[in-house]
């Protein structure tokens, strides 16, 4: 049986929320400071790539570790645990004199993420019960998640142009420190199970090692391609490992991942619909800011201000689908907020490199924005129906990681994409006919979320075994009643 005390959930919820606020910024604050930090540390053009790609690696790889960690050594202790590495390791990376710090840091952020990231999610699910209280809870999370990765364009740019490129990193310390402050005022000791399990270590080697070099595999095709010999060798070991780890946790005592909870199809649906949602999303930011720069010749701080619509709009998204699912189930918000996503990214694809902010981005932004807020609030919902509360970090962690692989994998193909259509040319007209592309087959993912949603998520709601029994023998995945 699991001991379990709930604090106060207010301030788990003002916790959980500032430091996913920060994490989901780091995804996106850097990418605007790039030119200026290659400048001032003197990084070689494959050498800066990694200042983003190390952190996706180390953040994608551990999740499913820092996940099953926060259901093993508690939530609480691995959520300030995590939150200390990352304010730490942005405080080296603020005052970093060589590449080679830079790049150290940023893959300590993303260890400090893959542990503060499923503890934060975990500590809502088990402090909110299924209804809706933890509707408006995950709808708060959902919006401040969504912010934080749009505000990291809008700050990036900003920051950069008018403080200098360190304070991209040293913004984290204060907001890092809000969190940490919030602990002691109300947060759980944790939930931990009174029977001690070990960590599954063999399962831990097999699934960093497998997610990493997936990662790995498809982010260097930037550099590589898809038909290089080393971009295959990384993916035919990403699979065997990973084909390994499903094969270790079916014989495991204790799993890092129990394959049984796969078996929900709220589960199961969530996760690949996140996937998705989120190669479309991140896919958005990536061409969006790239057309405003590199076609409509704007600077680093007026793109940064021009992505605040976008961040306005996925709030919205969040508030309204917050609401819808109060009464409803999570496809109510789903299906058709990954439609209107989709919707606006084909607005999007009429980008001409005669355009302007107002013709091109300004309606498309807010049409994309709202239909992924619609998204982003019922998938976190959905991928931890009927979950129980001693899988809680499982779930929260898988649920990242397929966040997290959905950003990676799908941004590097639809980049890809865009390249091969583009050539060698690069004249705005070009740039532009690459971008639109990119962002043509992004609606593309968006319309297959919404064919998931429908397909697979169930019509009604899953109950959630922990409030129902104390039992931990019963204390398992429901499925969808009948």
């Amino acid at each position: 049986m699991y001991k379990n005390s709930r604090g106060k959930p207010g301030v788990v919820l003002a916790a959980a929320a500032v430091a996913q606020f920060v994490v989901a910024l780091d995804m996106s604050v850097v990418n605007v400071a790039l030119p200026a930090i290659r400048a001032a540390l003197g990084f070689t053009p494959l050498g800066l790539s990694w200042v983003v790609h190390v952190y996706a690696l180390t953040f994608g790889g551990l999740l499913l570790l820092g996940g099953r960690a926060c259901d093993l050594y508690g939530r609480r202790r691995m959520f300030a645990l995590g939150l200390t590495v990352f304010g730490l390791c942005s405080l080296v990376g603020g005052l970093a004199q060589t590449p080679w710090q830079l790049i150290a840091a940023r893959a300590g952020q993303g260890m400090g993420a893959a542990a503060a990231a499923p503890a934060a999610l975990a500590m809502l699910t088990t402090t909110f019960a299924e209804g809706p209280r933890r509707v408006r809870a995950l709808g708060v999370w959902s919006a401040v998640n969504a912010a934080g990765g749009a505000l990291g364009v809008l700050a990036g740019g900003l920051l950069t142009e008018y403080a200098g490129w360190r304070w991209v990193m040293l913004i984290n310390l204060p907001i890092v420190a809000a969190a940490l402050a919030l602990i002691p005022a109300g947060v759980p000791a944790g939930t931990t199970p009174a029977r001690r399990e070990r960590l599954d270590v063999p399962g831990a080697v097999l699934a960093t090692g497998g997610v990493g070099l997936l990662v790995l595999g498809v982010v260097r095709t930037d550099a590589l391609g898809w038909g290089s010999p080393i971009t295959w060798a990384a993916l035919a070991a990403a699979a065997l490992l990973l084909v390994a780890f499903a094969f270790a946790e079916s014989r495991a005592d204790a799993p890092l991942l129990r394959l049984g909870l796969l078996c929900s199809r709220w589960v199961a649906g969530a996760n690949v619909l996140v996937f998705l949602a989120a190669a479309g999303q991140f896919t958005a930011f990536y061409f969006v800011s790239l057309y405003m720069q590199q076609v409509l010749g704007m600077g680093a701080a007026a793109t940064g201000i021009a992505f605040l619509p976008f961040s306005l709009g996925l709030i919205a998204g969040t508030v309204a689908a917050t609401r819808i699912i109060a009464t409803r189930t999570p496809r109510a918000s789903l299906v058709p907020g990954a439609l209107l996503a989709a919707a606006g990214l084909a607005w999007f694809a009429l980008i001409s490199p005669d355009g302007s902010f107002l013709a091109d981005v300004l309606g498309p932004s807010l049409v994309t924005s709202v239909g992924a807020g619609l998204v982003l609030a019922p998938v976190a919902a959905a991928a931890t129906t009927g979950v129980a509360a001693r899988e809680a970090g499982m779930a929260s962690g898988l649920m990242n990681s397929s966040r997290q692989l959905g950003g990676s994998i799908g941004l590097a193909a639809l980049a890809t994409v865009a390249a091969h259509h583009t050539g060698t040319a690069t004249g705005p007209a070009a740039l532009n006919d690459g971008y639109a592309l990119g962002l043509a087959t992004a609606a593309v993912v968006f319309v297959l979320a919404a064919i998931v949603a429908i397909g697979v998520l169930p019509r009604r709601r899953a109950v959630t075994p922990a409030l129902r029994s104390t039992d931990p023998a019963e204390d398992q995945l429901e499925g969808t009643p009948s």
